[in-house]
């Protein structure tokens, strides 16, 4: 008769899981429930996120708390809202840092995209919000769109300790004047560029042929090759095989679906993105100034398309937030 014990089948780690081995995993949501079920690091938020989730009767209470503490704050007018809506950004964004360990990103008001000026002072004053509340600066992200303005911007309020998250960023030249301005943290939208490379090529991609993808791989390797400091973190996933193809980058951030599906699968994931092979890599350096930066940024035209579309739909959410708000007042 035989000793030995017979060994139980080891459990298979989800994708989730095993994505989370190569790459710190953020939630893009504004709903906590999905936070809470998927223990992400960080979490981002953006205008679109935040009228959704306060529209919803499970999250009044913060709306609710915002416009009775902000009663007696002498304001009227789009002063009055535009000081309850600095505030509910931030109140989702504390609530967010009691489930999440790491950073939470806020974003900038996307009609200040192109004023550098009004994007420090908006940087300087969500900041304040967050310190005010006891929230280290260390945990907040400020997020601005990747203009040749709002990079400038960015650059100011990093040498102030203001730690920036740069969005609507579709282009290397995007990419790289984001690194050379020393900024915390860039998110290269995947899901908008294979949106508009399968509307444009009238044709569908896969896995590493993605054009999505292959941007962020290029982004990645050139940060690593030179040895930038900014974080890269993929984000506007439309599927799994995005997320999977780029397992390896610094942070990828993924909406509550899409969690859900890498959860449920145990398909395997391996490294797609490592830093060692972009050190050996043969790629080139490409000098860049305003000028350089706004002639490249025009000769892509998808990257001109998606990033002057991405501003106008967020500036949009805002004006939408801004009459939720209006209506409560």
């Amino acid at each position: 008769m035989s000793n030995a014990i017979a060994e139980a089948p080891a459990t298979k780690l989800s994708e989730l899981d095993q994505l989370k081995k190569f790459t710190k995993v953020v939630a893009d949501t504004g709903d906590f429930e999905t936070m809470r079920e998927f223990k992400p690091q960080d979490a981002t938020t953006n205008p679109s996120l935040i009228l959704q989730a306060a529209t919803k009767p499970a999250y009044s209470y913060i709306l609710d708390k915002v416009l009775a503490d902000r009663k007696g704050s002498g304001l009227t007018g789009h002063a009055q809202i535009e000081d309850v809506i600095d505030h509910v950004l931030t109140a989702f964004g504390m609530e967010i840092l009691q489930i999440v360990p790491g950073r939470v990103s806020t974003e900038t008001d996307a009609r200040l995209s192109f004023d550098t000026e009004g994007s420090i002072a908006k940087g300087r004053q969500l900041i304040g919000i967050y310190e005010k509340a006891g929230i280290s600066r260390d945990r907040i992200l400020i997020k601005i769109a990747s203009t040749w303005e709002g990079i400038r911007a960015a650059e100011v309020l990093q040498k102030e300790g203001i730690h920036c998250n740069l969005t609507l960023l579709f282009s290397l030249p995007q990419a790289i004047a984001c690194a050379e301005a020393k900024v915390q943290l860039i998110s290269p939208f995947v899901g908008r560029i294979y949106d508009w490379f399968k509307a444009n090529q009238k044709r569908d991609y896969t896995g590493a042929e993605d054009p999505g993808v292959q941007s962020v791989t290029t982004i990645f390797n050139y940060y690593k090759k030179f040895g930038y400091a900014t974080e890269v973190m993929g984000a506007s996933f439309r599927n799994t095989s995005q997320i999977v193809e780029l397992a390896g980058s610094d942070l990828l951030t993924i909406s509550p679906d899409l969690l859900a599906k890498l959860a449920a699968s145990d398909e395997p994931v391996t490294r797609k993105l490592d830093p060692a092979a972009a050190k050996s890599s043969d790629i080139e350096r490409i000098q860049l100034d305003e000028q350089a930066f706004r002639f490249l940024l025009n000769e892509d035209a998808m990257a001109t398309e998606k990033t002057a579309e991405g501003i106008r739909k967020f500036a949009a959410d805002i004006v939408k937030l801004e009459h939720f708000i209006g209506s409560k007042l």
